[in-house]
């Protein structure tokens, strides 16, 4: 079995800002991770990615806001998905 490709998608916010989501499910639990997604979810406001979810190998389920990157707890996609967007939110409104 491949990994498969779930999602693939970019959401322009405004003149200077999108979100960027992929996601992906793999064969088997990939290293650092309990389940069998790979993903990364970020907000890139002027060029820059201000918020990102991510998996990368090794490091397990984690998330960044600018410089400061903290554990996340992954449930599920549709639980990441709402995770992500409320924080895309929240971020929106304190600039």
């Amino acid at each position: 079995m491949a990994a498969e490709l779930l999602i693939d998608e970019r959401h322009v916010l405004d003149l200077r800002m999108f979100v960027e989501i992929v996601v992906w499910r793999l064969p088997r639990v990939s290293q650092g991770s309990k389940h069998r997604f790979k993903y990364r979810l970020a907000l890139v406001s002027d060029g820059i990615c201000v918020l990102r979810y991510d998996n990368e190998a090794g490091k397990g389920d984690h998330l960044h806001v600018g410089d400061v990157e903290a554990p996340y707890t992954f449930v599920d996609t549709d639980r990441l998905l709402a995770d992500f967007w409320r924080a895309v939110e929240e971020w929106r409104r304190s600039r």
